[in-house]
């Protein structure tokens, strides 16, 4: 649930019940946006403790609605934890993706259209278009080699803000500066941060802080990939 994007609060709940469920007289649990500390005491087993370390976030809203669907089952019928493997499995091999085609033609709308809404004409629309078609290309390639996020984000930004001064080079756009906020817009980390925003009002500061310090570098080196090319054609 951590990976697919639930906030920290809606995992330590799930966490808990599902122990209380199966026999936990106290369970202590404690999530940030990286981690899960799950402690839980009975006596017939004593105390077990276990520590989870998320590495790698991929949000998926429909994952994480099967999933809490699943604790919830879980927690009423209290089925045999083979049938909740069973079920797991399911959820993580089975859970239907947007066809590749589809997520092309996504890029290029949202790129196209906010690029349109910021004041940009049809020439810059169709060009902020062709270059989300290039960073959905350049996605693809960093999560097969398995870039940092970090890492990615300078080069999908920098390499997205040259495209934009090269098209307004070769007179097929106006502002390079339009073409690219179409772009900026597919790269931003939206539910970074509305997830700090959910876990200050929950109370969890601490994941609210990681989460909003890991939202803030990103956009900061997306801006930067993206000001970079600018700086250096106007050299």
């Amino acid at each position: 649930m951590l990976i697919s994007g639930a906030e920290v609060s809606r995992v330590e709940d799930s966490v808990r019940r599902i122990c209380t469920a199966y026999g936990g007289e106290r369970v202590d649990v404690f999530a940030v946006a990286t981690a899960i500390f799950a402690s839980v005491h009975s006596r017939e087993y004593g105390t077990v403790t276990q520590i989870r370390r998320i590495t790698a976030p991929r949000y998926d809203l429909f994952r994480l609605s099967r999933l809490n669907a699943l604790s919830r089952r879980i927690c009423a019928e209290k089925p045999a934890f083979e049938e909740v493997e069973n079920e797991l499995e399911d959820i993580r091999t089975n859970t239907p993706v947007y066809p590749p085609e589809r997520i092309f033609f996504m890029y290029a709308l949202i790129s196209f259209s906010f690029t349109l809404f910021f004041g940009g004409n049809l020439q810059d629309a169709l060009a902020s278009a062709v270059i989300g078609l290039f960073l959905r290309c350049m996605d693809y390639v960093s999560r097969h080699l398995q870039l940092p996020p970090y890492i990615a984000a300078v080069l999908w930004s920098f390499a997205g803000g040259c495209l934009a001064q090269y098209f307004v080079s070769k007179n097929f756009g106006d502002s390079a500066d339009l073409i690219s906020i179409g772009n900026v817009m597919l790269l931003i980390p939206g539910m970074l941060l509305t997830n700090s925003i959910r876990d200050i009002f929950s109370g969890d500061t601490l994941s609210a802080l990681m989460n909003f310090c890991n939202a803030f570098l990103l956009a900061s080196l997306i801006a930067f990939g993206f000001a970079l090319p600018n700086f250096i054609w106007g050299m």
